[in-house]
């Protein structure tokens, strides 16, 4: 099983993601796009993962690239290769998709609590967690969900909050990926943005990953192992 795993920032976690490859034996083979290294081809991978970044879906003159990359997901999709969006990643695959970019328009951050769609209950991946969950969001942008797309999951500060198009091409706005560890690291790394966008939280994280952070980890991994699933090597 190889995965490409492409990154949009410097400071880039797989978490619960890389944890569910490694128990599966993939091999992964990191593209740091945003430093400019080529993209992967579909036909050398059985799976694409992008990962979010502070840009949004539609900045295409500070970051060239972005247009290439959600062509590439639909690539992958369109080969019935398993694809995982998340943050930037679900924007991308959206955008992909024929889907508007809303940008600024939903802003969120810290452990947030989930719902599921009707249309999840059967899902291959959104199965795995219970109607009600928690997941870790920092984003500000959202999407109108791409024709032809499943609803899979919502709340009320962002509808579509995640989407399956296809056999398994998957955008999650939700960081369900990062774990206790990654959200710590995270506000070890950008302390100031994190008090910009929600003041005071660093003095309630402790608290906040107690309560929230270990149910968030359990659900994260959940969906991780779901997703992996579905690769066919």
């Amino acid at each position: 099983m190889r995965v490409a795993i492409v990154e949009n920032s410097k400071i880039t976690h797989s978490g619960q993601v890389g944890v569910a490859l490694a128990e599966a034996g993939a091999e992964t083979i990191t593209i740091r796009a945003y430093a400019g290294e080529p993209l992967p081809e579909p036909d050398q991978f059985d799976a694409l993962v992008v990962f979010g970044g502070e840009q949004n879906a539609r900045d295409d003159e500070k970051h060239p690239y972005l247009p290439h990359l959600a062509a590439l997901m639909r690539r992958f999709g369109e080969n019935e290769k398993s694809v995982l969006g998340i943050c930037l990643g679900s924007q991308l695959l959206a955008r992909a998709y024929g889907a508007d970019n809303l940008i600024g328009t939903a802003p969120e951050f810290g452990w947030c609590r989930i719902g599921k769609t009707a249309e999840a209950q059967a899902d291959p991946v959104l199965s795995a967690v219970s109607d009600d969950f928690l997941s870790f969001q920092w984003h500000d942008d959202t999407f109108t969900l791409p024709p032809d797309a499943l609803h899979l999951a919502e709340n009320r500060s962002a509808r579509h909050q995640a989407f399956r198009l296809g056999r398994a091409s998957y955008g999650f706005q939700f960081h369900f990926e990062a774990s206790r560890a990654v959200v710590r690291d995270w506000l070890t790394q950008f302390p100031d943005a994190i008090e910009r966008k929600e003041p005071g939280w660093a003095a309630r994280h402790d608290a906040l990953a107690e309560r929230d952070g270990i149910v968030s980890d359990e659900a994260g991994l959940a969906l991780a192992r779901a997703w992996v699933a579905t690769i066919r090597s």
